[in-house]
């Protein structure tokens, strides 16, 4: 605590201000400077959980009264919206935080900042860790051409939406941001096993002791998942690659060779997507790899030239 007033109490933390505040997914050491100088400072904790968040103010040795704690989740963020819009009236900072990560991302939030705004309040960030980023920045998984990827969170429960919300990921060429619970992930791979050898990253555990990151091709999920019974353990962040074209799509491939020998990238993309229905974003990333080829060849005949 000395350290984050060091580091952060030279800032300006405004009153009747609602502060966002990230926590740590699974390490607590992963906790901000700044994060913990608010917690501190602030003169309500909005909280997901109320018992989760004052052991963690206990761990970093903060000392908050339960009368400061007012919880704030899934099921009565609209009422308790409007108890935290009358505390920031009075003056009150008032900081957010949900059980671990970034709030109002896939966790509660965004409809207490919608209310927040909607009053004409001022909301303040305090970025921090975010399950999505985390397994993002160890996957590997590279954007496609001028695209990056969606983010679709948790998939519906029910089967007959969870069945629809998989087709539309089967024909999205991005690659695709998922969150799953343990006891749902070994479902969620047996669905996923329509997407063929499409990579997948599963990544669960993360920052914790046990954190696993793995690769496998789509269709062997089901089985890696069922090789070891600890690989269903912890909360999921499933990153399906982007989509490439086949070698086995000669058709398509020698298409968009075509084009690109006779107009620029981005004409012999927007045209080979009409003319073959393959996917924009997949065929530019194989135009870029295409490009650089021509490039070479072109380069190796003017050397020898």
């Amino acid at each position: 605590m000395e350290a984050a007033r060091e580091a952060a109490a030279g800032q300006h933390y405004p009153q009747a201000t609602l502060y966002v505040v990230a926590t740590p997914i699974g390490n607590l050491a992963d906790i901000s400077l700044r994060a913990l100088h608010v917690l501190q400072l602030s003169d309500t904790l909005a909280c997901e959980d109320t018992r989760h968040t004052h052991s963690m103010l206990r761990t970093f040795g903060i000392d908050k009264d339960r009368s400061q704690l007012l919880a704030v989740h899934q099921h009565n963020e609209a009422e308790a919206a409007q108890a935290v819009v009358a505390r920031l009236q009075q003056g009150q900072r008032v900081a957010y935080v949900s059980d671990a990560g970034t709030p109002g991302v896939s966790d509660p939030g965004a409809r207490l900042v919608a209310t927040v705004r909607a009053a004409q309040l001022r909301v303040m960030p305090l970025p921090g860790p975010s399950s999505i980023t985390t397994a993002l920045s160890a996957s590997g998984m590279v954007p496609q051409g001028d695209n990056g990827f969606v983010f679709f969170g948790f998939l519906p429960t029910k089967s007959t939406e969870r069945s629809t919300s998989v087709q539309r990921l089967q024909q999205e060429p991005r690659g695709i941001v998922l969150l799953e619970a343990p006891h749902r992930i070994r479902e969620l791979a047996q669905a996923l096993a329509t997407l063929g050898d499409r990579p997948v990253t599963l990544a669960r555990e993360l920052t914790k002791q046990f954190e696993e990151i793995a690769t496998q091709p789509a269709r062997e999920l089901a089985a890696w998942l069922q090789a070891d019974l600890q690989r269903v353990r912890g909360e999921f962040v499933v990153l399906v690659h982007p989509a490439t074209i086949s070698t086995d799509d000669t058709e398509i491939l020698r298409v968009l060779r075509l084009l690109l020998e006779e107009v620029p990238l981005k004409s012999a993309v927007r045209l080979a997507a009409a003319i073959t229905g393959a996917p924009r974003n997949t065929l530019y990333n194989s135009a870029l790899t295409m490009q650089k080829t021509l490039h070479a060849a072109t380069e190796n005949t003017t050397k020898t030239d």
